[in-house]
Formats: C-alpha cells, sequence, structure tokens
C-alpha cells in the first residue's frame, strides 16, 4: 500500500504545489485534501493510512520542496485529543482549521504547584450558565504567545478526589483575563511562557470529553505528547510557517518558507529542539574536522550515541507498528521520552568534549553568534553550546524522567504504587503543595 500512496502524492504535488500561493491557500488545499493528517479518519480530514505511511508522506512532501504541513501542538496533540474524545460538532469546529493552520493551539497543563503531581491542579472553572468562569495560573506553556486557543485543564469539582474532579476544555486565548508572559530560558530563548487567567470565560460546549472526564482525556493528549517528543520520530516536514492568526504568516507566499527551511534565516527556528535528531552526525563531522576523532575514549562515546539513536529507531517502528494495528499510543512512548532525555545529555557531554575551550563560549542573539562564528572560525559552535545548554530541559519538560520511570513501574511492570489517599479523599481535605 505505501508506494501506491506516494504515487497518489506525487501525483497530487506535481498538481496542486504552488510556491506563489499564500501560506493559508496552500495549508487549505493540503489540509483538506487529507495529505496534512494522513494518519486521521477520512471522515476527519485524513487518509487513515498507517504512522509509517504518514511520515513517508511528510518525507514525500519534503523531497518535493513543498511546504509542510502546519506545524505546532495543534497537529501534535490537540487535533489527536478531538479526533478521540471530541463530539462531531467539536470535531467540525476545530479539527479544519488544525489541518488547514487558521487556528494555533497551546497547552495550559502545568502549574507552579503541579507539574510532576499534575492531578493535583488548583486552576479552576466555576460554572456561570452557559460559560464557565477560570482562575488560576499555568507554566512552561509553549507558544502561548502566538497561540489562538488552548488546551485547559481545570478543577470543577472540589468534593470528589483529584483525578475525578478535572475537566478539560478548549479555551479562547484573545480574550480579557488571559495574561500571557514569556520566561526567557539560559539558552538565551523564550520558548516557554507562563499565563494568568483572571476570570477569563469559556462556554460549556468547549468542554471536551465531558465533565469530570478531564484527566482521561488529558492522558490522550499527555501519550502523544511523549510519542512525538521521543527520541527515534521526527518531522521530515516540518513547517517553518507558523500557523495561528498571530504571527502573520498565513498571508505570505508559501514559497518563501520553502526556502528559509533550506538553510537561509527567516521563518524561525527551534534552534537546539531541532538540533537534536542531526547532533550525532553533527558531533562526528566535528570531531574530524579538528582531529579530536582521534581520541579513542571520544569515538566509544560517539559509538554509544550512535546505538542510543539506534534503539530509538527501533522503538519509534514498535510504536508506529502499534499505531498501524490500532492501538493506542503506550509504554514505548515513556520509554522513548525518556531515550530522548539520555541521548540529548550524551550529546552534550560529546559536544563540549570536541569543542573544548571553545565550549565555554556562547551567543544568546543573531548578532552575537555571528561575532562568536569569526572569532572561533566554527560556524557550528553557537548550536553545540546551545544543546549543551538546552539539554536538562528534556528530562523535565513532557513529564520528568522520574514521572516516565513511575509510568513504566506501576502500568507495565505491575509494580505496587506508593500509599497515597488520592484516590479516597476529596481534592479539598488533601494536603497541598505550599
Amino acid at each position: 500500500m505505501g508506494d501506491a500512496v506516494i504515487d497518489e502524492l506525487q501525483a497530487w504535488l506535481d498538481d496542486q504545489w504552488d510556491p506563489e500561493l499564500t501560506v493559508a491557500e496552500w495549508w487549505e488545499r493540503l489540509g483538506t485534501s487529507g495529505w496534512a493528517a494522513p494518519s486521521w479518519p477520512v471522515e476527519w480530514f485524513g487518509k487513515g493510512l498507517s504512522r509509517d505511511d504518514s511520515v513517508r508522506v511528510q518525507q514525500t512532501i519534503a523531497a518535493h520542496g513543498a511546504l509542510g504541513a502546519p506545524g505546532g501542538l495543534g497537529l501534535l496533540l490537540a487535533g489527536p485529543t478531538i479526533v478521540t474524545h471530541g463530539s462531531d460538532e467539536q470535531k467540525g469546529r476545530y479539527l479544519r482549521d488544525i489541518v488547514t493552520g487558521q487556528r494555533a493551539w497551546c497547552q495550559l497543563f502545568s502549574e507552579p504547584g503541579a507539574g510532576s503531581d499534575l492531578a493535583g491542579l488548583q486552576c479552576r472553572a466555576e460554572r456561570d450558565g452557559d460559560e464557565w468562569v477560570v482562575n488560576g495560573q499555568k507554566v512552561w506553556t509553549s507558544g502561548g504567545q502566538i497561540a489562538d486557543l488552548g488546551m485547559l485543564i481545570a478543577r470543577t469539582d472540589w468534593d470528589v478526589p483529584k483525578h475525578q474532579g478535572i475537566s478539560y476544555f478548549a479555551i479562547d486565548m484573545a480574550q480579557p483575563g488571559v495574561d500571557v508572559r514569556p520566561l526567557r530560558e539560559i539558552t538565551g530563548r523564550a520558548m516557554f511562557n507562563e499565563v494568568f487567567l483572571t476570570d477569563a470565560r469559556v462556554p460549556d460546549s468547549e468542554l471536551i470529553g465531558g465533565l469530570g472526564a478531564g484527566w482521561a482525556v488529558a492522558n490522550t493528549t499527555l501519550a502523544n505528547e511523549r510519542a512525538g517528543l521521543g527520541a527515534g520520530g521526527g518531522s521530515a516536514a516540518a513547517s517553518a510557517a507558523v500557523p495561528g492568526q498571530v504571527m502573520g504568516h498565513l498571508s505570505k507566499r508559501a514559497g518563501d518558507f520553502v526556502r528559509s527551511r533550506s538553510g537561509k534565516k527567516g521563518g524561525g527556528g527551534a534552534g537546539a529542539v531541532g538540533m537534536v535528531g542531526a547532533a550525532e552526525k553533527l558531533l562526528v563531522e566535528l570531531a574530524k574536522g579538528n582531529g579530536t576523532i582521534a581520541d579513542p575514549i571520544l569515538r566509544q562515546d560517539l559509538m554509544r550515541l550512535h546505538s542510543l539513536n539506534e534503539i530509538a529507531r527501533f522503538t519509534n517502528l514498535r510504536m508506529k507498528a502499534a499505531k498501524a494495528a490500532g492501538k493506542a499510543p503506550g509504554p514505548e512512548g515513556n520509554t522513548a521520552k525518556l531515550m530522548m532525555s539520555a541521548i540529548v545529555r550524551m550529546s552534550r557531554e560529546i559536544g563540549l568534549k570536541v569543542l573544548g575551550p571553545q565550549g565555554m563560549l556562547h551567543a544568546y542573539d543573531d548578532a552575537d553568534k555571528d561575532a562568536l562564528v569569526a572569532a572561533t572560525g566554527n560556524p557550528f559552535a553557537p548550536m553545540v553550546t546551545e544543546l549543551a545548554l538546552f539539554s536538562p530541559a528534556p528530562s523535565i519538560y513532557g513529564g520528568t524522567d522520574e514521572i516516565q520511570r513511575n509510568i513504566i513501574g506501576e502500568r507495565v511492570l505491575g509494580l505496587p504504587k506508593e500509599p497515597s489517599q488520592d484516590k479516597v479523599l476529596p481534592f479539598r481535605e488533601l494536603p497541598k503543595n505550599g
């Protein structure tokens, strides 16, 4: 089936791709044709393909030189969650705007006192007629400053055990009472935000999965997140154009973003995030270039890194096989997430060994990066140092390494859980974090 799908896609691209289209026009064609989210059901803007064929679709779009599907959390998280738990009315309202890039999404899950213990969240939603009034704080919200909509989990019942009193909403980010504040990281970037919700409103029709069912819905989102963030995957056609109404990319020429993806500045960049998958090859070439490849210890480290990447690739193939068999993301996603943390840490150590004293230098903006490259003669040094500074992040975001191990231990190995009253006491009676 795979070759027939690719032949169909190639013919479609030959007929439909035009770099002179606006981003919005191209994504309308791509999304409504089913090629933007080919693993989704046919009746909801997909083609019902396996994950393996879907990856080949992405690779084919990239190889053709066309702009890829809208990136971000819409396709990665919100869409699959709504496909699984949303009503037909909600699917009709949201999914088209996701595959055509008309709306960008962010994830309003973690809180200052509810990160690893996400079910301990205290952001509250209180019913007011046909609406809910939301008050609380969220943190580590990727893309919050450019999002049109948010995936919000909030406490709607304080008198039941904590997992049962959570509900999941789609909330309008462009409303009074939603205050997004960027958080600058050690790398110099500001990928994450804190979000303050003060009497923000969300219609009852935006409740996804039913009242009090938010924990189950959120777990679908988290399973897709861990599979997407895990090592061994990757999207060959990830788009440099940003979906949604905030960034203003929809009205721009689609072909310009294809060129920016192939090396020119522009269209934004994922920095260390985007470099992770290519780190092994880059480090080998850097080591060859400065002679450190002759160090036997470094060669062993590079071989360990290659082995981890291969293990991660095979784990990803297991996830693809499970998806093709109609199974939801399982423990392979947790394993892949752990593997990503290990690979990034190892890449950091190897990269700094290869750079030597240059690894002490880092630049936080484009002008300083140009100066650093001129001073060192190494155009890749800023990438390696940024990855080194970024390296603690994968062990924290998307569920800490400790959480992944707990999930694997309890749900896969059947190990006993820690003693707790979480399942029986009303949330308001549980001790809260200070």
